[in-house]
Parts: structure tokens; sequence; C-alpha cells
């Protein structure tokens, strides 16, 4: 009778321990489960007319995520055909913008152009009067925080209190890991392999959204580590790899370039040449270096 009443103890024992794996291993596959990451390449984007109503003279644009001719945030990609110049316009929401080939100037209609080089950023408020130009065949990246995205005509402009910024590329002030805790030092090294950011936009307090640039050196190889439910990154200047979880080889992503994820993620990048992404995030994300 003990011997069984022992064996009795043994099994309700193992059983329960069995139940505790069992339930760590579900919620192991739900965490999972809750990991989405969507890729897309330059060549993979699909252009239509960002303004129907001008025709062949629209330029074009291409989607990256959302879609900014419906309610709700998105990102999209403008291309303009050498010498472009919009007529005097305004856009029923604000927006912001990232060089990525050519130049652009976003002004007054009266300023003098201001030639925006790659990897410069601008932004514009919703209602004010604005020119956009184009030097040589060029594209930028536009974000907006609700849709649709419309032009208007200069009659119906109006101040919503935000004011415009211009930031040339060489005006950019970058932070390495001696300035923030974003980027990781080696653990071999001490050093940052000179990887750089810069805040462009946006509250870093945890549950909030927030812009910056990362500049990644030549050579480069390591990860971008998150666990919020927001983290874009678009490609603005040369090339990233993306090595794939759960396929062979990597993933090169021009600029225009996109990956989308939501939950834990560890994005295992590199970069052959110096390379600089836009990342949209909500709190924060790390940069951590591979040891040599």
């Amino acid at each position: 009778m003990a011997r069984n009443t022992q064996q009795l103890r043994f099994l309700t024992t193992a059983m329960m321990a069995l139940s505790l794996i069992g339930a760590l291993l579900i919620t192991k596959t739900s965490a999972q489960d809750k990991t989405k990451t969507e890729i897309r390449t330059a060549p993979e984007i699909k252009w239509r007319k960002l303004n129907p109503a001008r025709g062949d003279a629209s330029p074009q644009a291409g989607t990256i995520w959302g879609d900014q001719t419906k309610d709700g945030e998105s990102g999209f990609l403008v291309k303009f055909v050498d010498g472009f110049s919009s007529p005097p316009h305004i856009h029923n929401v604000t927006y912001r913008g990232i060089v990525l080939g050519g130049a652009l100037h976003n002004d007054d209609p009266d300023a003098a152009n201001m030639w925006m080089g790659i990897g410069s950023y601008w932004t514009q408020p919703a209602g004010e009067v604005h020119i956009t130009s184009a030097r040589g065949a060029s594209i930028g990246y536009v974000e907006i925080q609700s849709g649709p995205y419309l032009v208007k005509p200069p009659s119906e402009a109006f101040d919503n209190g935000q004011r415009p910024i211009n930031v040339d590329a060489r005006n950019i002030v970058w932070l390495d890991s001696t300035d923030t805790t974003w980027i990781q030092e080696e653990a071999q090294t001490g050093k940052s392999k000179n990887a750089e950011m810069t805040f462009l936009w946006g509250s870093l307090d945890d549950d909030q959204i927030n812009g910056t640039l990362l500049k990644l050196p030549p050579g480069f190889s390591g990860s971008l580590n998150t666990n919020k439910s927001t983290f874009r990154v678009i490609v603005i200047k040369g090339e990233l790899k993306l090595s794939l979880a759960n396929a062979p080889g990597t993933k090169s992503l021009s600029a225009g370039g996109y990956i989308g994820s939501q939950g834990i993620v560890s994005h295992q990048v590199s970069s052959d040449r110096e390379c600089t992404v836009y990342i949209r995030t909500k709190g924060k994300y790390t940069v951590i270096p591979n040891a040599n």
C-alpha cells in the first residue's frame, strides 16, 4: 500500500512537471507567433501617380507600408523626373521626407533653391503653401501620421501651428556609442565599429513613436534588436544585407528597401560599404556589433 502511494505521488509530480514544461513551450510558441517580419526590396515596389489630377505631369508614388490614399499612417516613395517643379500647393496632412536620390528643393514659392542631397531631412506642415522641385532624377521617402495624402490649391491654405524644417545631410550631427546607449560597444575591443545615429523626431519615451537615422560603416556586421510593436527600417543609402532566420543566405536591400517587424526580434545585418537607414520605432532599439 505504501509502495502504491509513493508511485502515485511520483506519477502526480511527473505529470505536473510535464504540464509545466508544456505550458512553457506553448507560451514560447505563442510569443514567436506574434513576431512578424515583412521584407520588401526596391524592385518589388509598385508605382502609381501621386497626384492623378495632374496626369502624366504627376510624380510617381510607390507604397512601402500602409496606404497613403486611405485613412491611417503610411510610408511611401515619391519619384521625380529631372527638372520637375510643382505649382504652389498645400497638403491636408503634415509629412516628413528624406532624400534617397538626386536632389530636392521644398520651400515657399518665392524662396531661392536649396537643393537637399541624399540623406537630407525635411518636414512640410499641413496647410502651408509650398513648391517641390527636383534636380536630376530624384526620389524621396515620405511618411504621414494620418491619411489620405491629398494635394490641394493655395486657396485652401491654413496655419496649423507647425513650421517646416529643412536639414541638409551635411548639417546632421551624428552620435556614437560614447553619446548614446542605443549603440553598444563591441565586447572584445571596446569599440562600436563607428556605427552612428541621429534623432530626427518624436519622443524617446518607451511607449512613443520616434524616427532616427542610423549609419553603418563599411564592413559592419551586427544586429538590430527591439521588442516593440512598431519597428520599420527603410534603406536610404548603400546596401543593407539581412540574414534570414528561417532560410539560408542573405537578402540584399538597396535604397528604398524595407524591413518591418512586430514583437521581439534581432535582425542580423551587415554592410560592405557605408549604409544609412531610417528607423521608425516605438521606444528604443539597440545596435549590437558582432565581435571579430
